[in-house]
């Protein structure tokens, strides 16, 4: 069914974060990615874009007509204006849109802002008491710091990639840059923990936050570093198999389709065992502990997988959620869109957009209580509100008009 035409026009802010306001220059996901996760919450953010280019995040699959579907997402609940920065005309506009912003987020490549003039002091001068949250791959110094950088770079560097794939085959990259999303969703803890500060110590000056991706897909993974400085283990890839549970893999069902299934604790394996009718492993000394389970996780992943193949997937289930085993079967997109946990919970939400009419999208994460985020609109076109950002800085008609033609914005 064809959407029916949208407004243009969005709900009001509602959220925790609703009288923060934040200039967003940043540009494809990482940075943007943080931005939008602090709009879902209700803060007011003024997205950056170069005048008729727009972001390099708009050339990227998905697009309908045209329109480019991630974009759409990344950058929700955003105003869009469109601005050369690199020119004085521009920087002019960029003081005045900063003097009464509490964030700024950027990630160009390290130095960048600097050779145009756009440093921390020059920064700090209109807003002294403003935030800075600079993404990038590598961080603000080392060598590396001049580096251009892409998620796979950053998911390759930090051990993560060497740990997906088969066992004994090549290293795998997923199929989604994950490291630009937990680079942005550390750049927004960071945001707000400055936030923080600020609201204990008045007089504070405003910091610059160093989000290296990198360092924070590292972070992510938990035992990497320590496992190495204490025991000299490397981890390599182990296929679908849990490295730290068994059993603990993607197991396929009798009628040809797919589970996955963790027994992380004691417990759930003793469940497990009651509920595929496997009670003799229980006395397996090979089994009797998780470490001895990983050891031997070979043969328990043959016992545990050819009991799973004389069942069906509904089987399974019933089997599974009967003695409180948890699993779930391999979604794709249609089944997200169908299961109804996310049915009752609004786990997809539907948004009004002027480009494509009604788009469905992710809800917002977390959910508060007494002052819930929403969804108010899908990512702007380039320069959407030019007019309503510009006017309310005080440019007149003509001006912006001035402006418009000779590109600056």
């Amino acid at each position: 069914m064809k959407p029916s035409p949208a407004s243009s026009a969005s709900p009001a802010a509602t959220g925790p974060l609703v009288g923060l306001r934040i200039l967003d220059m940043s540009t494809v996901v990482a940075g943007p990615f943080a931005a939008t996760l602090l709009a879902d919450l209700g803060a007011d953010v003024i997205k950056v874009e170069l005048p008729g280019k727009g972001d390099p995040l708009r050339e990227l699959a998905p697009h309908k007509n045209g329109v480019p579907l991630w974009w759409k997402v990344t950058n929700r609940n955003k105003k869009g204006i469109s601005l050369d920065l690199r020119k004085p005309d521009g920087m002019a506009l960029l003081a005045r849109l900063l003097a009464d912003r509490d964030v700024l987020i950027e990630n160009f490549r390290s130095g960048t802002l600097d050779q145009w003039g756009i440093t921390r002091e020059w920064l700090q001068a209109i807003n002294p008491r403003l935030t800075i949250l600079r993404v990038t791959g590598f961080g603000q110094t080392g060598p590396y710091r001049d580096r251009p950088g892409f998620a796979r770079i950053f998911e390759a560097m930090s051990g993560f990639t060497r740990m997906c794939g088969e066992e004994g085959g090549s290293p795998l990259h997923l199929g989604y840059p994950i490291s630009d999303a937990i680079g942005g969703l550390f750049g927004a803890v960071g945001v707000l923990s400055a936030l923080y500060r600020l609201k204990e110590e008045p007089a504070a000056r405003g910091q610059e936050i160093d989000c290296s991706m990198t360092e924070a897909m590292l972070r992510t993974l938990d035992f990497l570093a320590i496992e190495y400085d204490q025991l000299g283990v490397i981890r390599t890839a182990s296929g679908n198999r849990s490295q730290y549970a068994a059993p603990g893999n993607i197991y396929a069902t009798g009628d040809g389709k797919w589970a996955s299934i963790a027994a992380s604790t004691q417990s759930i394996f003793v469940r497990l065992c009651a509920a595929l009718e496997l009670e003799g492993l229980l006395a397996d000394l090979r089994f009797r502990d998780n470490p001895s389970r990983v050891k031997n996780r070979d043969v328990l992943d043959a016992i545990v997988g050819g009991a799973i193949a004389k069942l069906t997937l509904a089987e399974l289930r019933v089997k599974f959620e009967a003695h409180e085993v948890g699993f779930s079967p391999i979604y794709d997109a249609a089944d997200i869109f169908a299961d109804p946990h996310f049915i009752a919970r609004g786990t997809i939400v539907s948004v009004a957009d002027p480009e494509l009419g009604n788009v469905r999208m992710q809800c917002v994460v977390p959910r508060f209580s007494e002052t819930p985020g929403a969804v108010r609109s899908a990512g702007p076109s380039i320069g959407q509100h030019n007019d309503e950002i510009y006017t309310a800085l005080g440019l007149t008609p003509e001006e912006i008009i001035r402006l418009r033609g000779i590109g600056i914005i």
